[in-house]
């Protein structure tokens, strides 16, 4: 009878353990999942309020389920790179490639350098993210719930002016004429010349990624291989960031095709 009653203390122990590690599992999947995918807007750096733009546009960090990849701007170049979370609350970021722009104001894009290269926790209440040294607090962002918000800068006109290496030159590329492209955000449809044929279609937008749907297009052919080259470019573009006239397509860390305003 003694046994019994200790096998069933035990069990009851082991019983109300597992369902508290599954509890605090749960939670933390649950902050987790509330962490991510997400875009924050950066409100405060090293104790001091930071204006909701800067250079025209707005600082923020987003931390992307997929690869482990972040992405960022201090209001001037797009940052990216790798993050890593771990137990207690603890976060990594390595730093990749950014964009190579120069801005008058580059004051909140450094000290946000700074905090990638010495953060190792976050705290997270609610709509605030808390990104940490130890105790020490080097920023603060709140989460901006429209994934869409800041996205109207990518509309109107676009006209080509760089691609990375494609072992052709881009003049001779697009001797006659150049590739645009038009984005209308509202509608998220896409359309534009390829240097050759029109072109249109749709894209998604969720922080600063830029998918783009099935892109229909007119059939007239076109000598060489610069609508080749364009649209095997555009597929492989994953996040944009727009400053002042200026329009980057981003794979990665590498800026795969530029755009001037028209």
């Amino acid at each position: 009878m003694k046994f019994l009653h200790v096998f069933l203390l035990v069990a009851i122990a082991a019983l109300l353990g597992s369902c508290a590690a599954r509890k605090s599992s749960e939670s933390s999947q649950h902050v987790q999942m509330s962490l991510l995918d997400v875009r924050w807007r950066l409100v405060e750096l090293d104790g001091k309020a930071v204006p909701e733009t800067v250079n025209g546009k707005m600082p923020y960090l987003e931390l992307s389920t997929k690869e482990g990849r972040y992405s960022a701007t201090g209001g001037c170049n797009g940052i990216g790179g790798e993050y890593k979370l771990s137990k207690n609350n603890g976060i990594q970021f390595t730093r990749g490639m950014s964009t190579m722009m120069a801005c008058e104001n580059m004051d909140i894009e450094k000290g946000l350098g700074h905090v990638f290269e010495q953060a190792n926790r976050y705290q997270q209440e609610d709509d605030m993210l808390v990104v940490k040294k130890g105790n020490a607090v080097l920023a603060k962002f709140a989460r901006i719930k429209n994934t869409t918000a800041g996205a109207d800068d990518l509309n109107g006109n676009w006209e080509l002016d760089y691609l990375l290496d494609s072992g052709s030159s881009f003049d001779s590329l697009y001797a006659n004429r150049r590739p645009t492209i038009s984005f209308d955000v509202a509608e998220k449809k896409v359309n534009g010349n390829s240097s050759c044929n029109n072109f249109f279609g749709t894209f998604e937008i969720q922080g600063n990624k830029l998918n783009f749907g099935p892109l229909g297009s007119t059939k007239m052919a076109c000598p060489g291989d610069g609508e080749k080259v364009f649209f095997n470019s555009l597929e492989k573009v994953a996040t944009y960031a727009v400053h002042d006239d200026k329009l980057v397509m981003i794979m990665g860390d590498i800026v795969v095709m530029r755009w001037k305003r028209k």
